[in-house]
């Protein structure tokens, strides 16, 4: 297909994507597609060779190749389902190697040293009930700031999240979170301007990711932490942390909501690691 007929369904493809997929997704694979269109010349058929070329032009890194590769994969699914092509292209492009990181994480001392500390700022239980749930329940920052009071069931211990992909899961938190969530909606808590959202700023309109964001950092460095965690750091420490303490991988995952194991699997090399350092710190023949 030559670039003006890929034109013409970018939209539908769009608009089908937008069903499951978050608004940020979207954005970036409409980016990603319209790059792809535009750097073919008007006679130049969308192939495997037209896609390497596209990639190579990008000059992005693994990850971001990748997340482009996998738009435009999506992309030909769909021309493929509504059947306006037949081949794909794309099988024969491999994705660009990726190193995967070791997730970053605070120990436990540094988290109790984080979450214990005494109550400072403008709205304290607010904070505080923020830092225990991004903790104690290991959602990310997106999902708890679409937490709607009635998400919440106090009695089982349990909170109804909204994750990747528009998919719906439970988290699970423990006495501590909520005693801190108990404290902030009884005392701090201020009416919503529209609709029930757990975390409300001073005007009563729902948190934004980057607030929770300024949350985590400015409770981090009053303790001169010495790091600079993000909403993320915690999610991985209460991974790490589980692990640790014996809980099994599939049960991570779940918490998690993380749809493939081997993205569960990176916490392992953290406790690995761990074990390593505490063999070489301990352990009378490793330092012979």
């Amino acid at each position: 297909m030559t670039n003006t007929e890929l034109q013409a369904y970018v939209e539908p493809f769009l608009e089908n994507l937008a069903v499951k997929r978050s608004a940020h997704t979207v954005r970036a694979y409409r980016s990603d597609i319209t790059s792809l269109i535009q750097s073919l010349a008007d006679d130049d058929q969308l192939d495997s060779h037209a896609i390497r070329g596209w990639l190579r032009q990008t000059g992005a890194q693994a990850r971001s190749r990748n997340r482009k590769l996998s738009a435009v994969r999506s992309f030909i699914k769909f021309l493929q389902k509504i059947e306006v092509l037949t081949d794909d292209p794309s099988a024969q492009v491999e994705s660009p190697y990726q190193r995967r990181s070791i997730p970053k994480y605070l120990d436990e001392i540094e988290v109790t040293d984080v979450l214990d500390q005494e109550n400072f700022g403008k709205s304290p239980l607010r904070n505080r009930a923020i830092l225990e749930t991004l903790y104690g329940a290991g959602v990310r920052a997106s999902e708890l700031v679409g937490i709607n009071l009635s998400d919440i069931d106090f009695k089982m211990g349990t909170i109804r999240v909204l994750g990747k992909g528009a998919k719906e899961r439970i988290v699970l938190f423990g006495t501590t979170c909520s005693i801190a969530l108990r404290d902030y909606i009884a005392s701090e808590r201020v009416p919503a301007t529209s609709g029930s959202p757990l975390f409300v700023n001073p005007s009563g309109r729902r948190f934004s990711t980057r607030t929770i964001q300024t949350v985590v950092g400015t409770w981090a460095s009053h303790i001169g932490l010495g790091k600079d965690p993000s909403p993320h750091t915690l999610r991985h420490s209460f991974a790490t942390h589980l692990l640790d303490h014996g809980a099994d991988l599939k049960t991570v995952q779940q918490l998690l909501g993380h749809e493939s194991l081997a993205t569960t699997q990176l916490y392992t090399h953290v406790s690995i690691q761990r074990l390593h350092s505490a063999i070489q710190m301990a352990h009378p023949k490793s330092k012979i």
